[in-house]
């Protein structure tokens, strides 16, 4: 055995490379994973070692993600700690709300730091005509879903909703597991620290119910996703070079694509979580189903969906201020939602269509209340709203808004069906993708439960089997570099 390579090895696993992040779609994430719950599982009774060992590995696996920036995630840990056990111990409502204002716009200040700044420098630089260079600035990967956690937890004691973490060690659990770490879901401290102080072991049913969510969540991402993404970015990387047919199949694809490539992070995270013995919240819930667009924001991020709910259109007043107010409480959530995910106008653009559509969808509900449960009236409902959201998600994928209305623009004047039969016989394995995803999507839930618990009661055999040929399908699907999640840049 040759152990001359062993130091470069171990060199290259203790050190952050940033064009090749470690994520869960990555081998080495699992071989770290596997050799990772044999020492938690040894671990789980004795509750600070297997805090600390489960914190060292989530600022491992934050470090092999973003480098240098776990940092940050550690000091966002500190301060919020300190604050909200300062909280308990002031008595004046005043100044405990001059607590929460400073860990929030502490909080938001980071995050529009390294988020925001170079895009409103830019747009001030648009104003004044002046000549602005872009800050260097490297986004720390997932500090939109820990700033949220954040500043939920601080919100939450606030409201005397929980107590604060005993430890700040146990705070740092919560902040920094990993699972969630970097993409979400966006975790409430109010649900994950209970679950800390029983630390109990996962049952049986929840051990292989986190395995088939992760594979699951691995079809999704690194076969499905990272495949039909192939073809669409030829589509948002060239707009106007293809047909109107063609575009529109690309349209479709990234419309999956977003779905699969998300919804399989979220599945892979809760799966690893439930393993440990910890059960995070469903994040998405089958959205493309929806008959409207409040249910699709009801099925789509969820955690997402309910935080905005919670911490920005309640307290600005929600439902409660009369109707216009309601609407414009609607509209102002989801434009926020929109700069949440990324700092550019075609985000802000999408959100506020979004909180279009939210607005159009309650004042027409006294007409469609009287329809819901027709079939064609549902059926209808359906697809609009898939058209809707599949239109939006160009705005959201493009480089430009200029080059989405290209997009868009080509669809309606271009179509081109002559292109229907070749693009069939040249994408045919595309095409079967596609045709699987969405025909799953689509099927009752009741068909989903009873595959994942067929798949808890199968002999090992049967489960061992699944797992090889998923494994085989993503070494045939993989490409030479792992495709980062989507998600990631935000």
């Amino acid at each position: 055995m040759d152990f001359s390579s062993l130091p470069q090895t171990l060199g290259s696993l203790l050190t952050y490379h940033r064009e090749s992040p470690l994520i869960f779609s990555s081998g080495l994430f699992w071989v770290l994973f596997v050799c990772f719950m044999p020492l938690y599982a040894l671990m789980r009774r004795r509750k600070w070692q297997m805090l600390v060992f489960v914190i060292a590995f989530s600022l491992y696996f934050y470090y092999k993600c973003s480098g240098w920036f776990f940092l940050l995630l550690v000091s966002t840990s500190v301060i919020d700690w300190f604050i909200s056990r300062a909280m308990v111990q002031i008595e004046s409502s005043a100044g405990r709300k001059w607590l929460v204002a400073l860990s929030v716009v502490i909080s938001l200040s980071v995050l529009g730091f390294f988020k925001y700044a170079n895009f409103f420098l830019w747009n001030w630089n648009s104003m004044v005509e002046g000549n602005f260079q872009p800050l260097t600035l490297i986004l720390p990967v997932g500090i939109s879903f820990y700033t949220f956690q954040s500043i939920s937890y601080i919100v939450d004691v606030y409201r005397k909703r929980i107590a604060p973490a005993d430890t700040w060690g146990e705070y740092l659990f919560f902040l920094s597991f990993f699972p969630a770490l970097v993409a979400g879901p966006i975790v409430r401290a109010e649900n994950f620290l209970p679950q800390l102080k029983k630390n109990r072991r996962a049952s049986h049913s929840e051990i292989f119910g986190g395995l088939w969510l992760i594979i699951t969540g691995v079809v999704k991402k690194a076969v499905i996703a990272d495949y039909i993404a192939q073809y669409n970015d030829l589509i948002f990387n060239s707009p106007g070079a293809y047909s109107g047919f063609e575009s529109l199949m690309g349209v479709i694809g990234y419309t999956m694509q977003i779905y699969c490539d998300f919804s399989g992070y979220s599945d892979m995270a809760i799966g690893l979580a439930l393993i440990m013995g910890f059960r995070l919240s469903i994040n998405f819930n089958f959205p493309y189903k929806s008959k409207s667009l409040t249910e699709f924001w009801r099925r789509w991020h969820i955690s997402l969906s309910t935080w905005l709910r919670d911490y920005v259109y309640i307290p600005i007043g929600g439902n409660r201020k009369g109707t216009f107010r309601t609407y414009l409480n609607n509209f102002l959530t989801m434009l926020i939602g929109g700069l949440w995910h990324g700092a550019a106008w075609k985000f802000i653009f999408w959100g506020g269509m979004h909180g279009i559509g939210l607005i159009v969808n309650k004042l027409c509900r006294p007409i469609t209340s009287r329809l819901d449960g027709k079939t064609w009236f549902d059926l209808a409902a359906g697809c609009l709203t898939l058209i809707y959201v599949s239109l939006l998600w160009v705005f959201f994928r493009a480089e430009s808004f200029t080059d989405a209305v290209v997009i868009i623009r080509t669809i309606f004047t271009d179509f081109a069906p002559q292109c229907i039969i070749p693009f069939i016989q040249f994408r045919t394995l595309w095409v079967i993708l596609m045709t699987f995803i969405i025909t799953v999507h689509f099927l009752p839930q009741d068909w989903h439960d009873t595959a994942a618990t067929l798949f808890i009661r199968a002999p090992w055999i049967v489960r061992l089997l699944i797992f090889l040929i998923v494994i085989q399908l993503v070494v045939e699907f993989s490409s030479a570099d792992v495709t980062p999640f989507i998600y990631f840049q935000f």
